[in-house]
């Protein structure tokens, strides 16, 4: 962008001329600020297999930085387990939180690209809110992403990714979501 002009991405673009709208008339705000908006994406690998070889973190850590566009942070132990072999301040996993123009590609990524390849893929399920307008999910390959080369990943990990949002309850993060065109399974399925 050399003519000073700032990248805004295609699901902020969305968000702002029709999510909005389509949220202020369906929740009947008072408002503009009161619709609940996207406030960060969190994702996180755990490698129970670092206990072994801590160098896989670090590989982890690769491969989320390629997923996320930035560079994520190790998570250690917090206390000494054991029975696990486990000691205080070792390695265990990496995550990262991504705001703003990163959040809004990520998450456009994921919809559209990522999980319409993982297999047998028959959406996500609605119950995953947390009560407070926060949506959890697990996927179980980080391969989905394009980004991953295949050939160069040791071993398929899973992910967790958090999406974070300003709603106060979970039907409006729900509905907020939907309008982002998130796959969720029908109840009963």
């Amino acid at each position: 962008m050399a003519d000073g002009s700032q990248y805004i991405p295609r699901l902020k673009i969305k968000f702002d001329e029709e999510i909005r709208a389509k949220l202020l008339e369906e929740f009947g705000y008072k408002n503009a600020l009161q619709v609940p908006k996207l406030e960060k994406i969190v994702l996180n690998i755990g490698v129970g297999d670092a206990v072994q070889d801590t160098k896989r973190v670090k590989k982890a850590a690769e491969e989320l930085a390629l997923i996320a566009g930035q560079q994520p942070v190790i998570t250690r132990a917090k206390n000494s387990i054991a029975g696990f072999k486990v000691r205080e301040g070792m390695p265990l996993g990496t995550k990262v939180t991504l705001r703003r123009a990163r959040m809004y590609d990520f998450l456009d990524r994921l919809i559209t690209v990522a999980m319409p390849r993982i297999r047998d893929f028959r959406g996500v399920k609605m119950n995953s809110f947390d009560g407070r307008g926060n949506y959890a999910l697990g996927l179980k390959e980080h391969i989905i992403f394009p980004e991953v080369d295949y050939d160069k990943v040791d071993q398929v990990r899973g992910m967790d990714v958090i999406i974070c949002t300003t709603a106060k309850s979970d039907d409006e993060a729900r509905a907020l979501l939907k309008h982002f065109n998130m796959p969720f399974t029908q109840p009963g399925q």
